[in-house]
């Protein structure tokens, strides 16, 4: 997810669906929430990564009034071979953009508002100055704690200070894979080395914020690989960790190689919490942003 959505990126909208695990099947709430956040989405012309990636928990975070709102478009610069999200042309970025993000959240009553984007390499500052916009007047507006999750501006390199300059309470990057699958992933553009950072760096330039970070597994990653590439990521600052199971969005997109059982995430997260990370969620359906308040309240209060 470059998303950074993106721990995650789909539910598996394909023919063999139904050869699903069980453990990967259940049912889909829905209610007033969900309606009322859809409607609300649409009034305001936002776009989320909850449809734009197809995640499976949309039902449920919509239900209980929360979304990640995606910023800068629907359309990525990048080709990464696991993401939904449409590839092509950009627009024109939306100045009053940062406006209506803080104006949903606080219609939805957020306390913890998750900002992530497209990436956006046609941009002189890869979309910096747009995330320190919508960061700042979310929190002016709503006074909520903000989390973004942003590309890795590896084009760009100096933008992510204006970012770090926004203050958020969290900053998000995805690893995504292991260093031996992060080219067939996450394309050539993308870098293990640059990755990790760009996790260290927002920690020196301001330690109060927490730096949080993902793998989506299935891929074909080995469990010492697992390890290792946790290993590096605490080696380099990063507080938080999501875990997830990879779904492949279409026949077009990289294939799944496992369906790791819940059992073996709940294994990998408590190796993760002995390295020393301060909150981890693993499990099948975790996603980058997936219960993102419950770990700030965890390490915040």
């Amino acid at each position: 997810m470059d998303l950074l959505p993106v721990l995650s990126t789909a539910t598996a909208d394909l023919p063999n669906r139904q050869r699903l695990p069980h453990w990967l099947r259940r049912d889909i709430p829905s209610g007033f929430g969900h309606h009322a956040t859809a409607k609300l989405i649409d009034e305001l012309g936002l776009e989320t990564v909850c449809e734009s990636a197809k995640c499976p928990n949309r039902s449920e975070c919509w239900s209980s009034q929360t979304a990640t709102f995606m910023v800068m478009g629907d359309v990525c610069t990048r080709t990464c071979g696991f993401c939904s999200v449409k590839k092509g042309r950009t627009q024109a970025l939306q100045e009053d953009e940062p406006q209506r993000v803080a104006e949903a959240a606080k219609r939805l009553g957020l306390a913890h508002v998750v900002i992530t984007s497209v990436s956006r390499d046609d941009l002189p500052d890869g979309g910096a100055e747009h995330f320190y916009r919508c960061v700042q007047e979310t929190r002016r507006i709503t006074g909520a704690t903000v989390e973004v999750l942003t590309p890795d501006f590896i084009h760009c390199k100096d933008a992510l200070q204006r970012v770090i300059e926004s203050a958020p309470e969290v900053f998000n990057h995805n690893t995504e894979t292991v260093p031996r699958l992060y080219s067939a992933v996450r394309g050539r553009s993308s870098d293990y080395r640059w990755t990790l950072e760009l996790l260290k760096r927002v920690k020196q330039e301001d330690p109060r914020i927490k730096t949080k970070s993902g793998l989506m597994l299935g891929l074909g990653e080995t469990h010492q690989e697992i390890l290792d590439t946790l290993a590096d990521l605490r080696d380099h600052a990063c507080d938080f960790l999501t875990l997830g199971q990879y779904l492949q969005p279409t026949a077009n997109h990289l294939p799944v190689d496992r369906f790791v059982p819940p059992e073996e995430f709940e294994f990998l997260g408590d190796q993760a919490r002995a390295l020393g990370f301060a909150a981890v969620a693993s499990g099948p359906f975790v996603r980058s942003s997936y219960h993102a308040r419950e770990m700030v309240v965890e390490t915040l209060n």
